[in-house]
């Protein structure tokens, strides 16, 4: 079995650039590398679901809505300035928060908001924004000036457009939509078809300003709401 050597790999968060719809590392800064890799991490992913009940149901089947962006969370980031930790050349905290700040944080003028960013770890690999960040200094000086600093931070994911067309339910029953009438279709199919429940099919009629919704001529354009 082969001996591994060299220096663990440190988590590091690096600023992005985002251009026509996908995403690069932007080489022109500086990454933001972690002093003590943290002790876990949580990865969330969550799918929306509707749950709009119809007249008369008790409870409502969950359907499939959208994908959500992922989220990722840092419960504890050690930032040290006692040099106990440092292997070569020591930052004071406070530096080394504002290198932390500047990367996921500040706003960026060129951009108007702050930066993307790409987090790093291992095999690990994570495209998002910062989301929120807790800063708790835990050991000071008798100056006051801190000497440690523990961090949480959470990231919401990046999507590009095209990848979130593609996750989007196009079918949804909280999208509007445009059907054509074809041959042997009713109003109760079509509202089952898309809405999962034919029994829309009067609301749908009388919003289509439909006379008689039995007779449903071919080629014909109705539109389905979202439902609310």
């Amino acid at each position: 079995m082969p001996i591994s050597t060299g220096l663990k790999k440190k988590l590091s968060i690096y600023p992005c650039n985002v251009s026509a719809g996908t995403i690069s590392v932007d080489k022109s800064k500086t990454p933001f590398e972690a002093m003590i890799n943290p002790a876990s991490y949580k990865h969330q992913l969550k799918i929306d679901y509707s749950t709009k009940k119809s007249l008369g149901q008790s409870s409502a089947e969950p359907k499939f809505s959208a994908i959500s962006p992922e989220v990722l969370s840092l419960p504890e980031l050690v930032l040290d300035g006692t040099g106990v930790v440092a292997l070569i050349g020591m930052e004071s905290v406070q530096t080394l928060v504002e290198r932390l700040l500047s990367v996921i944080y500040v706003y960026e003028g060129d951009k108007h908001e702050p930066n993307h960013v790409r987090l790093l770890w291992g095999s690990f690999i994570f495209f998002g924004r910062a989301e929120s960040i807790s800063i708790d200094y835990t050991l000071f000086k008798p100056s006051g000036e801190p000497l440690r600093a523990k961090v949480q931070m959470s990231f919401v994911g990046w999507m590009s457009k095209e990848e979130d067309t593609l996750r989007a339910n196009t079918s949804s029953p909280d999208l509007s939509h445009l059907v054509e009438v074809k041959v042997g279709d009713t109003l109760p199919l079509l509202c089952s078809r898309i809405y999962n429940d034919s029994s829309y099919y009067r609301e749908v009629a009388r919003i289509n300003n439909l006379t008689n919704f039995r007779n449903l001529e071919p080629g014909m354009q109705l539109r389905f709401p979202p439902l609310v």
